[in-house]
């Protein structure tokens, strides 16, 4: 563990420190939650902090390992104060929110509730256009001495983020994430994905999280690039069916209660 921290923080050490304050934020948040009995949308008002700053502690230190392949240091150094910044916002709002019980997206309610979201979503646009820029650099480039099936996990895995990280528009467009009700009926334990309707954040979920399950599938399954590809082809469809369904105003598990 020791060494793979020291070669995370060699790789990029402005995104590994700031994956582990949000790390450290997370633990804190997990306390928070266990100490106030405020609630938003029927569950404890820190559990939504708790599993963003756990996500970007996640996404922050993915990046960093791919990053610290590139040779094009100052664009890289870039990217990362840009996460950095962009990351700041989301959470300062998102953890903000929550202490006042209140929501943090979709929340058009007053004149400045309305506003904190649309910051949100300009910052997080910003991320995700350098993260596709990124991806870009990783196509543009053979990074040396880079296995080329793992260098086609790290583009696709990319390429998939950012697709369905745009996906969130879909949800800010509709000013929610359940589809047939009002946001905050019964959901499945910790993700809270609706469980008698539709919910949009289950593909954005799953597409988001290519970012690591491809390459992960492509450093220790796949043998050849193509086999990544048609597995990257193969995901894209499902998470696609993921949303599809969604917008059918089916839950996740409909296929199991029908």
């Amino acid at each position: 563990m020791n060494a793979f921290l020291s070669t995370l923080k060699s790789r990029n050490a402005v995104l590994y420190g700031f994956g582990l304050i949000s790390l450290i934020g997370g633990l804190v948040c997990v306390v928070l939650s266990l100490s106030t009995t405020q609630q938003v949308l029927g569950i404890n008002a820190f559990i939504k902090p708790t599993k963003f700053f756990v996500s970007i502690w996640i996404f922050c230190w993915t990046m960093a390992w791919y990053t610290g392949l590139l040779p094009q240091r100052r664009k890289v150094r870039i990217y990362s104060w840009v996460v950095v910044v962009a990351m700041i916002i989301e959470l300062v709002i998102i953890t903000g929110q929550a202490a006042l019980g209140k929501l943090s997206h979709f929340n058009v309610m007053s004149f400045v509730d309305a506003r904190l979201f649309n910051v949100m979503g300009l910052a997080i646009v910003v991320m995700t256009v350098w993260t596709g820029y990124i991806g870009y650099l990783f196509f543009r480039h053979t990074p040396s001495p880079v296995d080329l099936t793992y260098l086609w996990g790290i583009r696709l895995g990319i390429l998939v983020f950012v697709i369905f990280a745009f996906e969130g528009f879909v949800m800010a467009i509709r000013l929610s994430h359940t589809v047939g009700e009002p946001d905050g009926g019964p959901g499945l334990p910790v993700v809270n994905w609706s469980t008698r309707y539709g919910d949009l954040r289950v593909a954005h979920f799953f597409g988001m999280h290519a970012l690591q399950l491809i390459p992960l599938f492509s450093c220790y399954v796949a043998r050849r690039p193509r086999l990544v590809i048609l597995l990257a082809a193969f995901y894209v469809l499902y998470v696609t069916f993921l949303l599809v369904q969604a917008l059918a105003s089916k839950p996740v598990l409909a296929y199991l209660t029908t």
